[in-house]
């Protein structure tokens, strides 16, 4: 007699009876094999916003294909998807793009981007070689790609399908940098050629690039939603009722030195700040003004409080213009007060589209880091508030990999 058993992806065959080894009747012997087919989601490292849409899109799939196995293949942090993702997974570290050298949230070293960018892909056939062989270890039958070339060349040497799911290229990112690409000529033309490979791209909103592809889908918004009500988290972190309350919220790569004097001199607005020991870019001081309140994101986590309910929970957030964050606020009704970000090609489609999307107004970056928020905190609070835009991309997206697999 024998039985099919699984857990987290790995598939088991159960053996009762006699064996070589175990001569002894009635012996139960397990035994691991390979499972039956995995998704591999190759992530780009850049920002949070890329790892935290691709874990809504694993969750997804997960609801409606229970029985599958997911692989991520990433140099974002590992603690992103150990507290988000809802079933087991199979977590390997690694480079599969090199995005864009942030000195800080706000700032690019387009020189810096384009070497490293150039050094990473001119070995793009040895990497996809690599890549290759892990797919097969893992019996890949899909890779999904937020949006390394990588993932597509790696999937073409494999012989597997690859669907990219994102807002922009990183051929479009890169040729917006011209005058430092005379240095790397082959490099926007070696990711397209890699991203021509693809079986579909899957845009999000917001978009920008995707011409390599030759077959290119829409879907809604991918946001994270929050799990609580804003009444019921406002109560258990203590938030004020009587006044603004404002989120900081910049990301991997941290921000400058912000005047918190000058911050404590607006008693009309509480300010949240949040900090994650695991990834302490973020430079917050030690002794904070009494309506700055301060968050420690892991032991929130583990009282059930995701990040995502502090934004539901915040009446507007500060940041600089990312996919993740604007989607973030459009589904949980939250509104965004930005800077600008530095000379990044996704701004200007992101300043373009925020108005359909949410109530928003801009801050000018002396005036950020000065302090002085409280004016475009009522500029954007008193803008009416927009039709909220449909947010379950994640869902639609889940649905389309499962023809695959």
């Amino acid at each position: 007699m024998s039985g099919h058993l699984s857990h987290g992806g790995l598939d088991y065959i159960r053996a009762a009876g006699p064996d070589a080894d175990h001569p002894r009747a009635g012996r139960v012997k397990i035994i691991r094999v390979a499972p039956i087919g995995s998704v591999v989601f190759y992530i780009s490292g850049h920002g949070f916003g890329h790892a935290s849409r691709q874990v809504e899109i694993i969750n997804a799939l997960f609801a409606v294909w229970p029985a599958g196995h997911v692989v991520v293949r990433t140099n974002a942090p590992r603690w992103l998807f150990d507290r988000s993702v809802t079933a087991p997974f199979t977590f390997v570290a690694g480079d599969t793009d090199t995005g864009v050298v942030q000195v800080d949230s706000l700032h690019v070293d387009a020189p810096a981007s384009i070497a490293q960018a150039w050094a990473f892909h001119r070995r793009l056939d040895e990497h996809a070689a690599t890549e290759s062989a892990l797919l097969a270890q893992h019996n890949a039958r899909l890779v999904v790609g937020d949006v390394p070339a990588l993932a597509c060349a790696a999937a073409r040497r494999a012989g597997i399908p690859a669907v990219m799911v994102s807002n922009f290229t990183w051929d479009w990112i890169y040729a917006h940098y011209a005058r430092w690409l005379r240095d790397a000529p082959a490099l926007v033309p070696t990711i397209r050629d890699a991203y021509r490979a693809a079986d579909t791209a899957l845009r999000l909103p917001m978009a920008g690039g995707f011409e390599s592809f030759d077959t290119v889908v829409d879907v809604p918004l991918v946001a994270r939603h929050a799990r609580r009500s804003a009444a019921e988290t406002r109560q258990r972190l203590d938030l004020p009722s009587d006044r603004p309350v404002a989120l900081l919220s910049f990301g991997r790569y941290g921000l400058g030195t912000i005047d918190w004097d000058a911050v404590g001199r607006t008693p009309d607005l509480a300010v949240i700040v949040t900090h994650d020991p695991v990834d302490s870019a973020q430079r917050v001081p030690s002794a904070m003004a009494r309506n700055v309140v301060h968050l420690d994101m892991p032991a929130l986590a583990r009282q059930g409080i995701r990040y995502e309910d502090v934004v539901a929970a915040a009446d507007v957030v500060f940041t600089k213009p990312g996919y993740g964050i604007i989607a973030e606020c459009a589904a949980n009704d939250t509104a965004l007060v930005y800077t600008s970000r530095g000379d990044f090609a996704e701004y200007a489609v992101l300043v373009a589209a925020m108005p359909t999307l949410l109530r928003c107004a801009y801050l000018e970056q002396d005036d950020l880091y000065a302090g002085r928020w409280m004016p475009a905190v009522r500029r954007v609070l008193n803008q009416p508030r927009v039709e909220r835009p449909r947010c379950d991309g994640a869902q639609v997206i889940a649905r389309h990999l499962t023809r695959y697999v």
